[in-house]
């Protein structure tokens, strides 16, 4: 007989036998950035931290910045959907390195952290912390984040845990959906679970600050 003590969270099974579980990378930006500096940051990040093999589910940042060409670029190339998120939203998550600065430029303290946490999911924990671009002849533009779902000694994925909230993420809007070939039937598409696939893909109409 299976079931679960009163109030402890749900635990999901994990991914298949074989498979990695995926990685959410949370992304900042400066006006300009380039597609190429965004996606070398997160190749290195996911080096770094062991990941290089684990499938990148979405790239995740605060509305503001959901219209800069670099980063939809770089959703582009890696295959996966942009998301977005209000700034006060990413200000209600708890992260390790909030920055004052970045809260009186877009909002909140945190954009690659918090985004990162918020996109993976209730129960997110952080794989690795913030770390920023190292383009050559210039300041750093971009940083990143990654984070992933809680798992437990047995391999199971919980909540409840880290920064990201134990109830559900806000909305965020599906700035650019995967490119990715349909596996099955004309309309099938890439994206992240919960997400209201559109009917076209959108063009990224908010402004960039």
């Amino acid at each position: 007989m299976s079931g679960r003590a009163g109030g402890e969270p749900a635990r999901d099974p994990g991914p298949p036998a074989g498979e990695s579980a995926p990685v959410v990378v949370g992304v900042g930006a400066s006006r300009g950035v380039a597609v190429s500096e965004v996606v070398e940051l997160i190749e290195a990040a996911l080096a770094a931290a062991g990941c290089a093999d684990r499938p990148v589910r979405a790239l995740a940042t605060v509305t503001a910045k959901s219209s800069e060409p670099g980063l939809i670029g770089a959703a582009r190339r890696l295959g996966v959907p942009l998301r977005a998120f209000p700034a006060t939203a990413l200000a209600a998550v708890r992260v390790p390195d909030p920055s004052a600065a970045t809260a009186a430029a877009v909002g909140t303290p945190s954009v690659a952290e918090a985004a990162a946490l918020l996109a993976a999911g209730p129960g997110a924990q952080l794989i690795a912390g913030k770390r920023k671009s190292v383009p050559r002849g210039g300041p750093a533009r971009a940083t990143c984040a990654l984070a992933g779902p809680a798992v437990t000694d047995n391999g199971a994925l919980t909540a409840g845990r880290e920064g990201a909230p134990a109830g559900s993420s806000p909305a965020a809007d599906i700035v650019m959906p995967s490119p990715n070939p349909p596996r099955r039937g004309p309309d099938r598409r890439t994206a992240v679970i919960g997400d209201k696939a559109p009917e076209r893909e959108p063009t990224g109409t908010k402004e960039t600050q």
